[in-house]
């Protein structure tokens, strides 16, 4: 869809769509202000119009048993790009350890559409996931680290991501019993945090989802 106000060769996509012909589709999960006014969310088409509390609901049907973790100490900028990740595998939650308030800029609006998680500190983070059963895999290219591609990955699991260019911290990896790295071949010391959250997602979806 080409938006007609801007000028000739200046032309972009427009996102989403406009408002809904009549007559209106019928049922709760559809909004009437956006059926008026249109949907300009970054959303499939299977939820164009929808309200996100039914978005969020029917997510929760297939959601992934697969969660990540995100350390939150200087305002990463990477962090929304990790969470918009999340949700395109559809996981199901996402932790953020260290400050509460985190750039939601990259996550494009996504985090609407998933289960979020604040724990303060490591410490209660551990605890959280003890009692839940589920174990914390550390995600990052450091001593000890053992290549991903190795390895399969538990269907239960939290990928736990540290922040760019720092990496993990030390308090982190003291809760961490299993240290995992992407094998890289060219000159950087490590790829962007969002870009190895993916390929680590993508991993694990090899082995557990069709």
């Amino acid at each position: 869809m080409i938006n007609p106000e801007i000028g000739p060769g200046e032309f972009y996509p427009v996102v989403g769509v406009g408002p809904h012909p009549l007559p209106w589709p019928t049922g709760d999960q559809y909004d009437p202000e956006l059926l008026e006014k249109g949907d300009r969310r970054n959303v499939v088409d299977k939820f164009r119009y929808w309200k996100v509390d039914n978005i969020v609901a029917e997510l929760d049907k297939t959601r992934a048993p697969l969660q990540i973790a995100i350390e939150n100490w200087q305002h990463d900028l990477n962090i929304g790009s990790v969470v918009r990740t999340a949700n395109a595998f559809n996981l199901s939650m996402v932790h953020i350890v260290g400050k509460r308030d985190w750039n939601r800029r990259g996550a494009m609006v996504t985090d609407k559409y998933l289960h979020v998680m604040h724990h303060p500190n490591n410490e209660e983070f551990a605890i959280w996931a003890k009692e839940n059963q589920i174990p914390i895999i550390g995600i990052d290219n450091m001593p000890g680290s053992k290549p991903i591609e190795t390895e399969i990955l538990p269907k239960k699991c939290i990928l736990y991501f540290g922040q760019e260019g720092a990496g993990l911290s030390k308090q982190a990896i003291e809760i961490i019993p299993k240290l995992l790295e992407i094998t890289q071949s060219g000159s950087t010391r490590s790829m962007n945090a969002s870009a190895a959250a993916a390929i680590a997602i993508y991993h694990w979806k090899l082995h557990h989802l069709e």
